[in-house]
C-alpha cells in the first residue's frame, strides 16, 4: 500500500485557499471517515484516518473554516490493523459542526449521502470531495492488469454521490457492493491518472505513471518473446515434418529423382530443424530461400504423383501427429 500512503501524504499537504473547496473536502472526509455518536446526550463527531498528516489537516480545517476545536487521539495498531490510526474528535461543538458539514439536516436527522450544496458545487468542489473521500478510505494499487483506485463508502448514497462528483469532472467511476461493503472503483489506467491529477497528487502520479510504463514495456517484451518462441517452435515442427516428407519422396522416386532436386532433398533430410534460409546458406553453392523451397516443392509433387501411379502411400503419410504437437 506504499502508493496509497504516498498519495495521501501528498494530498494532506496540498495548499487549498478557497473556503467552499475546504468545506467540501471536510464534508467528504467526515462522511467517509467519520461517524456521529451520542455521548451523555451530546452529539460527538469522530473521524478515523490512517495518517497523522491527514488528521492534522482535518483538525486545522475544522478550526479555520468552522471555528471549532477538536482533538486527535492515537489508536495503536493490533493484530488486524498494523500501524497507528488517528481519530479526530469534536465533542463540545459536535452538533453544530454536524449541521454545518451536512452530516445532519435542518431537522437534526442524519444525512446518508453528501449535502446538496456540495453535490451541486463547482468542479473544484467535486475535486475536493474526491480528495476528502480518498484521504478517508481510499486505496491505489500498483499499475498493471489489476490496478484500481478505490474508495470504501459508508453506504450506497455516499457511493452514488461520489460517482456523481466524478461525472462532473468527466471521469467514469462505478459503484458496486462487494461482500456487503459499498465501494467506488476506477480500473482504467488513463482515468486513474486523470483523477490523481484532479485531486492534486502530481508527484504520486509521476511515480504511478513510471511504474505503469515499466510494467507495460515488460508485458510487451514478454508477449513478443512468447510470440517469437511460438513462431520458432512452429517453424521447427514444420521443418521436421517437411524432412519426413522429403525422406519418403526420395524413397518413392529412388534413382528417378533429378540430381538438383535430390540435392535439395538431401539437405532437408540432413538438417531437419533448419529453416529454409539456413538451408540456402548451407548449400554449395549458396541458394536463396525461394530456390530451396521451389526444389523441395517440385520433389514432393513428383513423388506424390508417382505414388498415385504405383498405388502406394504418398509423402503426407510419413508425417505423424507427434511432429505437429505443440
Amino acid at each position: 500500500m506504499a502508493l496509497t500512503a504516498d498519495v495521501k501524504e501528498e494530498l494532506s499537504h496540498l495548499d487549498v485557499k478557497k473556503s467552499s473547496v475546504r468545506k467540501a473536502e471536510v464534508s467528504a472526509l467526515l462522511r467517509f471517515a467519520g461517524g456521529l455518536h451520542i455521548i451523555s446526550g451530546r452529539i460527538v463527531i469522530e473521524a478515523e484516518v490512517d495518517l497523522a498528516s491527514t488528521a492534522r489537516r482535518l483538525r486545522s480545517a475544522i478550526a479555520d473554516v468552522y471555528g471549532h476545536n477538536s482533538e486527535i487521539i492515537v489508536v495503536s495498531g493490533n493484530g488486524l490493523r498494523r500501524g497507528n490510526r488517528y481519530v479526530v474528535r469534536v465533542v463540545r461543538d459536535g452538533e453544530s459542526l454536524a449541521r454545518q458539514t451536512g452530516l445532519l439536516d435542518n431537522r437534526g436527522r442524519p444525512v446518508r449521502g453528501l449535502p446538496s450544496v456540495v453535490v451541486n458545487g463547482s468542479a473544484a468542489d467535486a475535486e475536493a470531495v474526491w480528495r476528502g473521500a480518498f484521504l478517508a478510505h481510499g486505496s491505489l494499487t500498483e499499475p498493471g492488469r489489476s490496478s484500481a483506485l478505490e474508495v470504501t463508502c459508508p453506504g450506497p448514497e455516499s457511493a452514488l454521490a461520489l460517482v456523481g462528483a466524478a461525472r462532473r469532472l468527466g471521469i467514469t467511476a462505478k459503484a458496486r457492493e462487494v461482500r456487503g461493503v459499498d465501494r467506488v472503483v476506477i480500473r482504467d489506467g488513463d482515468t486513474i491518472a486523470a483523477l490523481l491529477t484532479r485531486m492534486g497528487a502530481h508527484d504520486a502520479l509521476m511515480v504511478w505513471e513510471e511504474r505503469r510504463m515499466r510494467k507495460e514495456v515488460r508485458a510487451t517484451a514478454n508477449r513478443l518473446a512468447n510470440f517469437d518462441d511460438a513462431n520458432l517452435r512452429r517453424s521447427a515442427q514444420a521443418a521436421v515434418a517437411a524432412g519426413a516428407r522429403v525422406e519418403r519422396a526420395l524413397e518413392i522416386l529412388g534413382d528417378e529423382v533429378p540430381d538438383h532436386l535430390k540435392y535439395a532433398g538431401e539437405l532437408r533430410v540432413a538438417h531437419k530443424q533448419a529453416s529454409l534460409d539456413e538451408l540456402g546458406r548451407i548449400a554449395d553453392p549458396p541458394m536463396t530461400k525461394d530456390a530451396i523451397a521451389g526444389r523441395i516443392r517440385r520433389l514432393l509433387a513428383m513423388a506424390d504423383k508417382r505414388a498415385v501411379e504405383l498405388g502406394i502411400p504418398g509423402t503426407e503419410d510419413s508425417v505423424t501427429a507427434d511432429m505437429l504437437d505443440d
